[in-house]
């Protein structure tokens, strides 16, 4: 599994955060009011972040040593799979949040404090997932064999001959 890319998160972060101005705008538009995420969704994303290190750490426990034991390889890409889509999600509330911030500082109206509170928080806890979830990731890195070598890699035909 390739690990995740910077620009695919970026991409996401983008995506997420013209989703969130353009929702905030449809609704100002039709008279409602602007989208206020819950203050547990904070909270949640910083229990994804804890759980998804606490899932990677004995990976990585046994890849930097062995004599603890092998683990289940089966678990080890669930955790490395779960880091993955926990990054995608980071990067995705991320601009998402970031989004709905832009569209309340830009209004002619000041925005209630505890609006600006909750969005800031949303971001802030989807950066910390984000960053979570890339380390657990390279937790469940395995380090690079010296004979692990691509079929099509130059060097392996100069082996042979």
């Amino acid at each position: 599994m390739k690990r995740t890319s910077p620009l695919v998160l970026i991409l996401l972060a983008l995506a997420g955060g013209g989703i969130g101005y353009l929702i905030d705008h449809l609704l100002t538009a039709s008279g409602r009011a602007t989208f206020s995420p819950s203050g547990f969704l904070p909270l949640l994303l910083l229990l994804l972040a804890t759980a998804c290190l606490v899932l990677a750490w004995p990976v990585r426990r046994s890849l930097r040593d062995p004599s603890r034991g092998r683990i289940d390889p089966f678990r080890a890409m669930r955790a490395a799979t779960f880091a993955r889509a926990s990054s995608l999600l980071g990067a995705i509330m991320a601009g998402f949040g970031s989004g709905l911030l832009v569209f309340l500082l830009l209004r002619p109206v000041a925005p209630q404090v505890g609006s600006v509170v909750a969005m800031t928080a949303l971001v802030a806890s989807a950066l910390v997932l984000a960053g979570a979830a890339l380390v657990a990731e390279q937790f469940c890195t395995l380090p690079k064999e010296p004979d692990d070598r691509q079929p099509d890699d130059p060097a392996a035909g100069a082996d042979r001959s």
